[in-house]
């Protein structure tokens, strides 16, 4: 009798043999460390080894193999169409196959569309199994009108929607796609409750004091996020080389394999809070090596949290400590091009504006006072006669 059955009937769970990663169809078979592609096509679960335990090359050998039953697939459907018959489901599993083999976008970008997807399912009650010419413009419109969620959900399911039914379009299948017929909801900005800087220090400190195993980590993180205006995920793969004292800046280069948001590397300036913070702990943890990472943890939320609420201000998140720093550099004076340069936006300042243009009403009233239309006083005379 092997071990493992001798462990499973002695009670002791059988030792893990698959990983997920965090690649759409990608897996690894723990024993060697070797990659599989795991797609499911028109039913049928197929795990195929890459022959590789190095995840970039697993990547590159993936995306042929799916592209492999993606053509598989369409050859298939060219049959269906000529007897007019393709049902939902054959035209999202072209779709899937495409999102997977795209290389131009992230893989957390993919694994959203599949929520998209999850939930356009979800709230269609038979869609999969509805053949493409039987999905009308009022059947689009009575699903767009039960949808319930946010605007950019709403929107980014129904985008799902319209593409599936265009490669339908494209089998010849149906000749117009119903769900063009659907009208975006209007997305809201969100309207910032930052604290002050008393709360935000009161806030830190709350959180470094709560006596957990990890409270001064979570504080030191919220620092972070709050004096570089970085994502959660660029703050956490910033390692001590990155932090340049002699420049006093901090080159952000994101995640390992895929880079920033908008795969570029960008440099953040230290401001004073955040030189004096990570002096300090570089101080206190000299004996690190320069691939070390600069925070010892992921995540602060839960922390957060805790300490929003027993000082009773408004709900924050890791996303809101970069709206954090923004606010507080264009109230400073930084000109917003530079400031969206320096949270990594590639449009030239124009979202920045558009999320920052309208900053507390404290700011406003101050920058209201520098505003006057008294006549100048004091000229001299040649500027008087110049003019």
């Amino acid at each position: 009798m092997k071990k493992s059955q001798t462990a499973a009937k002695d009670g002791v769970e059988k030792p893990k043999l698959w990983q997920k990663t965090s690649f759409a169809n990608l897996i690894r078979y723990l024993p060697s460390g070797v990659y599989f592609l795991r797609v499911r096509v028109h039913g049928q679960l197929i795990r195929k080894s890459l022959k590789t335990d190095v995840l970039s090359v697993a990547k590159l050998r993936l995306t042929d193999e799916e592209k492999k039953y993606r053509q598989g697939a369409q050859r298939q459907l060219a049959l269906q169409r000529g007897r007019g018959q393709m049902n939902f489901s054959d035209a999202l599993e072209i779709y899937c196959a495409r999102l997977a083999a795209n290389t131009e976008i992230k893989s957390k970008t993919k694994h959203y569309y599949t929520q998209r997807i999850e939930s356009l399912l979800r709230t269609w009650a038979g869609l999969e199994k509805t053949n493409v010419r039987d999905i009308s413009k009022q059947s689009c419109l009575d699903w767009a009108a039960k949808y319930k969620g946010s605007a950019t959900a709403f929107n980014n399911t129904a985008l799902v929607l319209r593409m599936v039914l265009d490669i339908a379009m494209e089998s010849g299948v149906i000749y117009e796609n119903a769900a063009r017929h659907i009208v975006r909801r209007a997305i809201k900005p969100k309207e910032l409750h930052l604290p002050d800087n008393a709360k935000f220090v009161e806030m830190v400190q709350t959180i470094e004091n709560a006596g957990g195993r990890f409270s001064r980590d979570c504080a030191d993180l919220v620092r972070f996020l709050a004096y570089g205006g970085f994502r959660l995920g660029e703050a956490g793969n910033v390692t001590w080389a990155d932090c340049d004292f002699k420049k006093e800046e901090i080159v952000v280069r994101g995640d390992s394999e895929e880079g920033t948001k908008n795969s570029e590397i960008r440099r953040v300036p230290m401001i004073a809070e955040m030189r004096q913070l990570l002096e300090r702990l570089r101080e206190t943890r000299g004996e690190e090596l320069p691939a070390a990472r600069v925070m010892r943890v992921g995540e602060c939320q839960k922390a957060m949290e805790a300490a929003v609420k027993k000082l009773g201000i408004s709900h924050l998140t890791h996303h809101d400590l970069r709206h954090l720093f923004a606010t507080r550099c264009i109230e400073s004076g930084v000109d917003i091009p530079t400031v969206s340069r320096w949270l990594g936006h590639k449009d030239g300042g124009g979202l920045a504006m558009k999320v920052y243009g309208h900053l507390r009403n404290q700011h406003s009233t101050s920058m209201a006072k520098l505003v006057s239309f008294a006549p100048v006083t004091n000229v001299p005379n040649h500027q008087t006669k110049a003019a």
